[in-house]
């Protein structure tokens, strides 16, 4: 399997394996700021927290995602995240499925998450390409990952049905090995620098 289940630790953050051991936690952490009512992501409710744990270890178990729990330093889960999209024969995945709590984000965590995971990506599975991928109109996503040094490819037009019957336009970006120095001093910059 490409890749292999990992576990991955930061200074602000922890990535575990995702099991049905996180499922109480994340049904809390779902129910913070009532995020499964954004229409324009895709978060479990708390009630079906249980479903998508299931859903992604199904998609782990086809090699088609490596899924996490993302765990604060005390090993609270408070989010998900997974390596998505893998295409193994060309060393590529997609880092995606991402959603935290709403009371840790806009913190440190999501820049370390995603610090941890392109340095094992290029570092450790040699990725010759790894894809970040939102809704078109998700402006605090974009942020986001423009913030973390990704480049824009493009956009996927009418790409996803949404649960509520609209389209989705994705915007696709990417990060590739030669701009991973790079990205990687940036990324640890954000983290080192004071907080207002």
């Amino acid at each position: 399997m490409w890749p292999a289940p990992v576990s991955l630790q930061g200074q602000h953050v922890a990535l575990a394996a995702l099991d049905h051991s996180h499922a109480t936690d994340l049904a809390e952490a779902s129910a913070d700021g009532d995020l499964h009512r954004l229409w324009y992501t895709m978060i479990p409710a708390p009630d079906d927290v249980s479903a998508e744990i299931d859903r992604r270890l199904n998609l782990q178990s086809n090699g088609s995602m490596l899924p996490f729990a993302v765990l604060t330093p005390e090993g609270k889960a408070v989010g998900m995240t997974t390596y998505m999209n893998i295409d193994s024969s060309n060393r590529r995945v997609e880092i995606g499925s991402t959603w935290y709590r709403k009371s840790v984000q806009r913190g440190p965590m999501n820049t370390e998450c995603k610090l941890l995971m392109l340095q094992h990506a290029f570092e450790t599975l040699d990725c010759i390409a790894v894809e970040f991928r939102t809704h078109f109109i998700n402006v605090q996503s974009r942020r986001a990952i423009e913030r973390l040094g990704a480049k824009l490819d493009g956009v996927i037009r009418n790409h996803i049905v949404m649960a509520n019957g609209t389209l989705r336009d994705t915007a696709v970006y990417s990060v590739l090995p030669n701009e991973w120095p790079t990205v990687k001093a940036n990324l640890i910059w954000q983290l080192q620098k004071p907080r207002s």
